[in-house]
């Protein structure tokens, strides 16, 4: 049975995903600002307030995520114990080509774990920064989580590895069915790459900053 709360704890979950607010997820999907706000979920005679199907579906698109996805944030409390914690690894040792299986999962036995944060994906994983390659925006020693159940959308921040081994964090800029085009963190040039060069585009959904 869907609880009125449940539903509207599962939005402010997709928002915590994005890294938005309430307020900034409604803006997102092009709603009022004011849509999710606490205040809009009772009316002034006490009654509950559902969220409109309509809404729900334009955060879907907005957040580009799936409804089995979104169901699966009502009640994350069900899940079971192995997906209370998420895989990680060291930015370097992806990079040295170790870690993932053919599908694009981690696979290796001594890759760590962490505490996950309020994510319903069960194939989330997590990324330590090494260095100061990203600096600012990410500095030696941050966690990255990344998502594969996330759609990634022009300007997300992305894990993207290619099918020669190569482990890169970028900007996207966009996706064809042709090509990736990438915008560097900092410091570095657009990358273009074939579309049958790239393995998998992942978007980071929660970071450590």
């Amino acid at each position: 049975m869907l609880r009125h709360a449940d539903i509207w704890a599962a939005i402010d979950r997709l928002a915590q995903e994005n890294g938005l607010t309430a307020s900034g997820l409604a803006r997102r999907a092009g709603l009022d600002p004011t849509t999710f706000n606490r205040s809009k979920r009772m009316t002034r005679e006490g009654k509950p307030r559902w969220p409109s199907t309509e809404s729900i579906a334009k955060i879907l698109e907005a957040t580009g995520v799936t409804l089995v996805h979104f169901v699966s944030l009502v009640r994350p409390d069900e899940r079971s114990d192995d997906q209370a914690t998420v895989p990680l690894a060291s930015l370097a040792s992806l990079r040295e080509g170790k870690g993932f299986d053919p599908t694009g999962q981690p696979s290796i036995d001594d890759w760590d774990e962490i505490p996950a944060p309020d994510l319903a994906d069960p194939k989330a994983f997590a990324i330590e920064i090494n260095g100061g390659e990203f600096e600012p925006v990410y500095r030696d020693g941050d966690i990255l989580i990344v998502s594969p159940a996330a759609m990634p959308r022009r300007g997300d921040r992305v894990m993207v590895r290619t099918t020669d081994g190569q482990v890169m964090i970028r900007r996207l800029l966009r996706q064809t069915a042709k090509r990736v085009d990438l915008l560097p963190l900092s410091g570095e040039d657009e990358v273009s790459l074939p579309a049958e060069d790239i393995a998998s585009v992942i978007r980071v959904v929660w970071s450590s900053q």
